[in-house]
């Protein structure tokens, strides 16, 4: 099975489509709330060198935003 994380904020819509897009899949993941965690904010822009949420990981490949192709694509 593939590690995924997601990194989220709450107030962002296109996380939630994110995580019951994983959800609806039976998928486990790792939600990581950057919105509360400065060290986690950090981790995200040295993977996307951006600030966007959400980011998905799985399997070390990065996706940013809501990217349903990507997302299956590596969830293959």
């Amino acid at each position: 099975m593939s590690e995924i994380k997601v990194y989220t904020t709450a107030s962002c819509p296109w996380c939630t489509k994110i995580k019951n897009y994983l959800t609806e899949k039976g998928l486990d993941y790792q939600e990581i709330d950057v919105g509360e965690d400065s060290d986690s904010v950090e981790e995200m822009i040295a993977l996307t060198g951006q600030r966007n949420v959400p980011v998905t990981v799985i399997d070390g490949e990065v996706i940013v935003g809501f990217d349903r192709k990507a997302l299956e694509e590596q969830l293959k």
